[in-house]
């Protein structure tokens, strides 16, 4: 079993940035691709960003490419998304997910494919 807490969620400004984390506890021995998803409220979760367990490979959502940036930290067991350039639209609960792996280059967009979820962290950007 793995345990997954995101934490750095918060208010900011239009235009302003913030840091997430995702902190991954528990069965680490193995190799996780991580992502991150979101829901805003009335809408369904969606994906947000993706990054193999190597760290090489990353994808995004078209709403968020060139404003947020995904990477690990394998040796601390903790993903990050940096989301810079924050839109009102981008006010959401932030999910970490993580899906188990045998393959260091293969990452995922469906929610289903991942395995392990965190409780969430609310991102509010104010106009």
């Amino acid at each position: 079993q793995v345990h997954v807490v995101e934490s750095g969620g918060g208010l900011v400004q239009a235009g302003g940035s913030l840091r997430l984390s995702c902190a991954a506890s528990g069965r680490t021995s193995e190799s996780y691709a991580m992502g991150w998803f979101r829901q805003a409220p009335g809408k369904e979760r969606e994906f947000v960003a993706a990054i193999s367990w190597s760290g090489a490979i990353t994808y995004y959502a078209d709403s968020v490419k060139g404003r947020f940036t995904i990477s690990t930290d394998n040796a601390r067991n903790t993903a990050y998304l940096q989301m810079n350039s924050l839109k009102p639209e981008d006010t959401a609960v932030y999910y970490c997910a993580a899906a188990r792996t045998v393959r260091p280059e293969t990452i995922w967009i469906s929610r289903n494919e991942y395995d392990y979820w965190g409780q969430g962290t609310w991102v509010t950007v104010s106009s």
